[in-house]
Formats: C-alpha cells, sequence, structure tokens
C-alpha cells in the first residue's frame, strides 16, 4: 500500500470568524433563530456588523477549524478552500498555516471579498451564525490540488459547501480521487437547515460517497425526517462504515456497522462557547482515525477535544491539545 504523507485534507468555506456578545432579545429584534446558521448577502453583513459591539475577530470555517485542530494534534493536515488577495484572505491563509496545516490553494484575484461569518453568542453559550459567504463559493474543481487529495488517507468534507453547485461538483471529484487511491471520505451535514435545503441529494451522498459521517442530534434528525433519534440511528445504520453522532451535553453515539459506543462528554470548565465544538469533535476524531485507532477510541478523543473549546470563545483551541490527549486518554494519545 502507498504511504501518504497526509493523514486528513478537508474542503470548505474558508471564511474569518467576527464572534460578538448578544442576548436573546437582539436576536428576537434581528429575525434570528437561536443556534442556527443564516446565509447573508454583504450588505446584509454590513448592517448587522454595524449594530454589533466589538468583537473577536479569528480565522474560522467549519473545515478549516477542524484541518486546524488535527494538526494541533499532531497530525498532517491540508486544507482547500478560496479567499481573495484581500485583507482577510491574508489573514485566513497565515492562521491556518500558523496552525500547522498545509494550505496552498491560490487567493482569487477578482470577485467577491473573503468570506466573513458573523457568529452571536448568547448568555447560554448558544452561537446563532449569519454568514456572507463571498470567495468561497467560487471553490470549483480547477481550485482542487489533486495530488494533495490523493495523498491524505481521509478526505473530509463541509457539508456546508453544498449550497453551491460548483462546489458540489469539486466535492465529487475529490471523493472520487480519494477512493481511487485508497483513502476514506468522510462527511459532516454541518446544519440542519442546510440538510434540509438538499436532503435529496446529502441522502445519495452518504450512501454514495461517504465512509464517515458526522452530524449532531438535529441534522441527523433532518437528514432522515425523522421523529426521534433512535429512529435516525437505525435510518443511517449501515449505510457508511461509521456514523459519529454528537448529542451536546449527552455526549455522542458512534456507529460502526452493527455495534454502538456511547461516549460520554468530557467537562473540562465552565460552558462559554459551543462555537466550533462539533468542529474539534470532527479533529479528534479524524486524528485518532489516522493513527488507526478503534472507532470508540477516536470518539473519546473527538469528545474530550470538543469539551476543551466550549470552554472558551473562538473555534480554535487555545490549549496545547497533544498534551490535553495524554492526559486524559494516556499514552499513545
Amino acid at each position: 500500500m502507498t504511504v501518504k504523507s497526509l493523514d486528513v485534507v478537508g474542503i470548505g468555506n474558508a471564511i474569518v470568524d467576527v464572534l460578538v456578545h448578544a442576548d436573546d432579545a437582539f436576536l428576537v429584534s434581528e429575525g434570528l433563530t437561536k443556534g442556527s446558521m443564516a446565509l447573508v448577502d454583504a450588505e446584509q453583513a454590513e448592517q448587522l456588523y454595524a449594530r454589533l459591539g466589538a468583537g473577536l475577530e479569528t480565522s474560522g470555517g467549519s473545515a478549516a477549524n477542524t484541518l486546524a485542530g488535527v494538526a494541533q494534534l499532531g497530525g498532517r493536515a491540508g486544507f482547500i478552500g478560496r479567499v481573495r488577495d484581500d485583507q482577510l484572505g491574508a489573514i485566513f491563509a497565515h492562521d491556518i498555516r500558523a496552525a500547522g496545516a498545509r494550505f496552498d490553494t491560490p487567493a482569487a484575484t477578482s470577485g467577491p471579498s473573503t468570506a466573513r461569518c458573523l457568529i452571536l453568542v448568547s448568555p447560554d453559550a448558544q452561537r446563532t451564525m449569519c454568514t456572507y459567504l463571498g470567495a468561497s463559493v467560487g471553490l470549483d474543481p480547477a481550485d482542487l490540488d489533486l495530488s494533495m487529495v490523493a495523498d491524505a488517507k481521509l478526505l473530509y468534507l463541509e457539508g456546508y459547501l453544498w449550497d453551491s453547485e460548483a462546489a458540489k461538483q469539486a466535492f465529487i471529484a475529490a471523493a472520487e480521487v480519494a477512493r481511487a487511491h485508497g483513502g476514506q471520505v468522510a462527511l459532516s451535514l454541518s446544519d440542519a437547515f442546510c440538510v434540509e435545503r438538499h436532503r435529496d441529494s446529502f441522502q445519495e451522498l452518504v450512501d454514495g460517497h461517504v465512509d464517515i459521517l458526522f452530524a449532531n442530534e438535529q441534522e441527523i434528525l433532518s437528514l432522515y425526517g425523522s421523529e426521534s433519534f433512535e429512529a435516525a440511528v437505525e435510518q443511517v445504520r449501515g449505510r457508511c462504515r461509521i456514523a459519529a453522532l454528537t448529542r451536546s451535553e449527552a455526549g455522542s453515539l458512534v456507529l460502526e456497522g452493527p455495534s454502538s459506543h456511547v461516549i460520554e462528554p468530557f467537562r473540562l470548565g465552565p460552558l462559554v462557547d459551543t462555537t466550533g465544538a462539533g468542529d474539534l469533535y470532527a479533529a479528534g476524531f479524524l486524528h485518532g482515525l489516522a493513527q488507526g485507532w478503534s472507532a470508540e477510541r477516536c470518539g473519546r478523543l473527538g469528545s474530550l477535544c470538543a469539551g476543551q473549546v466550549v470552554t472558551q470563545l473562538g473555534p480554535r483551541p487555545q490549549q496545547d491539545l497533544q498534551a490535553l490527549a495524554a492526559a486524559h486518554l494516556g499514552a499513545g494519545a
């Protein structure tokens, strides 16, 4: 078998996050659904930003956060996503490279500006996102570094990109290359509203191209139109090799063939901000898979990484994840 030089390569929206504290009354006044992700245009983004207080600016994007997490765990990570040659684009590129991930996608020299996401953090630590996708939705098959995809053990795809037809084609092309070169394909469903928009095609993607599926409880219910979590579990079981289903404070459930692994949550401090929890769960899980760990141990590392990131503001861990893993999971972490 060919030795791979990369553990995980991800494809997703290249976004700079602006995190701001906002109370429930503000969400209601703006017509926003708490905990959701809404797409906005450039004008809406500017108007909303003007009505908010001071914020924390940090590189984000769901898959990019995951790949940064893989790199922080000591994994060999690469990311593919589109930015513009502007200030935010430079910030994004600097931050993901500084985290240790490879990022080679050329910046666009024309068209929309780099994507940004306004993340409104409520007093209960829930996050409500308003995203201007900008340059990120211009990603198409021509932007793919397929040599990077072929050289990865795992290809990780971000469901948010399914809103773009060109990006959808890039997904399929990358998945086919990964499979042809002995890699496995992982997908994050990203958001329940995104799943509702593309339920049929997501089901086809899961059945035909995905080895590892990541979804939270709301997303898996939406994918199969199920009325209960238990019913959704039975719908997804066996459709892919592994399904990792997160349930917030209830931990997660990892399905592997006929087996079910209940993963307890790690509570490492007061809950501050849930931004990035699912992204870091995927980071830990994928890193473990790349090291050949069991699905249950992968779930524990994912749960640990998620448990850390919710104790801080922002989606990129500010703590040494390798030391954290060694302390809680022992040798080999």
